[in-house]
């Protein structure tokens, strides 16, 4: 059979990952990977590729640097062209990305079946593209691979399984979380690869790691700098080391909010990078919302500089905080966990062995095998 992998997004690229590795075990399925160029960077994606051990993409699209409207659209329209060359028995999409959705909305046009993974997330804030993203492609997808036990109850909720164009149901599947997965494979492997600790001169839980790049902070002015000023508060009682994304420095610098000298700004890094800054941090800060769970993975509290998150369970169980832009509830909630004592006593994200489920599962209904061992 043939499977069309489709990623537009570094952390789409972090997903892929994990399940190409064990596609390429499978004799029975010939992969093609389509990277839209969502997030393209001429001189690190060969690179990025390589060390994540990620085939290369047969087609590279380069469509970025659009409005959400025009991206989408002219993804629809050449991804479309390949699905009618290659003429796939499935195509595998990522997240919820805009890539996600034209490569979801292009096949679900031309009755392709369509594998969702990390189905049923939901924020609940229809103002944010990625939940748009998400819930649209949920609808046409034949396949949802679900992260988590509360993605399913989301789904249940809007009423899914739906019938699709073929009236076949779809199908959802707790697999548990492909980032975990890659957390895990990653790990043992970052510290051979990086080696920023040292370059910056950090020494271990003695930092926090933030992000900041989300459009519901980066687009208003007095949200920015409500956060800068929090994170400079914080900054006299411990460093903070900003990964900071292009888009937000200028936003930042067009504004005219200052950085504290105490904090760290630095350019974006590689995931091995990335890896080894959390592991190395004692607390993260971010908008971003595959950190909060990669902060979960390596034992560290998360503040949530955001008002909702998809992943209800970290909040739930005390992993995750939700402070949106607010200045006091950021600084009050670092003094809250600045001493505090991670106890990691469930497996939220399932066993990291995400990725085996849903190849086996795609194997399993395309060749009647009882190959698949997760909970339907």
């Amino acid at each position: 059979m043939k499977i069309i992998s489709i990623v537009g997004a570094r952390p789409q690229f972090i997903k892929a990952a994990t399940v190409s590795r064990v596609i390429n075990k499978k004799k029975e399925i010939n992969e093609v990977i389509v990277h839209t160029g969502q997030h393209f960077d001429e001189n690190m994606s060969d690179i990025f590729f390589e060390e994540m051990e990620i085939p290369q993409p047969s087609y590279i699209l380069n469509i970025n640097n659009l409005s959400h409207g025009a991206m989408t659209g002219r993804m629809i329209e050449n991804i479309e062209k390949i699905l009618i060359d290659e003429k796939p028995d499935l195509v595998l999409v990522y997240g919820d990305t805009n890539s996600t959705l034209a490569g979801a909305l292009a096949s679900s046009k031309l009755h392709i079946p369509i594998a969702h993974v990390e189905s049923g997330l939901r924020s609940f804030n229809m103002q944010m593209p990625e939940e748009i993203n998400r819930v649209l492609t949920d609808r046409v997808s034949k396949f949802l691979f679900c992260p988590t036990k509360k993605s399913i109850e989301n789904l249940r909720k809007e009423g899914f399984p739906h019938k699709l164009y073929n009236n076949e149901y779809q199908e959802i599947f707790y697999t548990g979380d492909v980032m975990y997965d890659a957390a895990i494979f990653y790990a043992k492997k970052s510290r051979s690869k990086s080696n920023i600790i040292e370059k910056l001169g950090l020494s271990e839980k003695g930092f926090i790691l933030a992000t900041i790049h989300r459009a519901e902070n980066t687009n208003y002015p007095y949200k920015l700098t409500s956060i800068i000023e929090a994170l400079n508060e914080i900054s006299y009682y411990v460093k903070i080391v900003i990964p900071l994304h292009p888009r937000t420095k200028n936003i930042i610098e067009k504004i005219g909010i200052k950085f504290s000298s105490k904090i760290d700004i630095i350019d974006p890094v590689g995931y091995f990078d990335m890896l080894e800054l959390l592991k190395n941090c004692f607390l993260v800060m971010t908008d971003s919302g595959g950190l909060q769970k990669e902060a979960y993975f390596f034992n560290k509290f998360c503040i949530t500089l955001r008002d909702e998150t998809e992943w209800i369970e970290l909040v739930e169980n005390e992993y995750n905080f939700l402070v949106g832009s607010d200045r006091n509830k950021i600084i009050s909630t670092f003094f809250r966990l600045k001493d505090k004592t991670f106890i990691k006593d469930k497996n939220l994200y399932g066993d990291g062995n995400s990725s085996n489920k849903i190849v086996n599962y795609i194997l399993n209904y395309f060749y009647g095998r009882k190959t698949y061992d997760g909970n339907y």
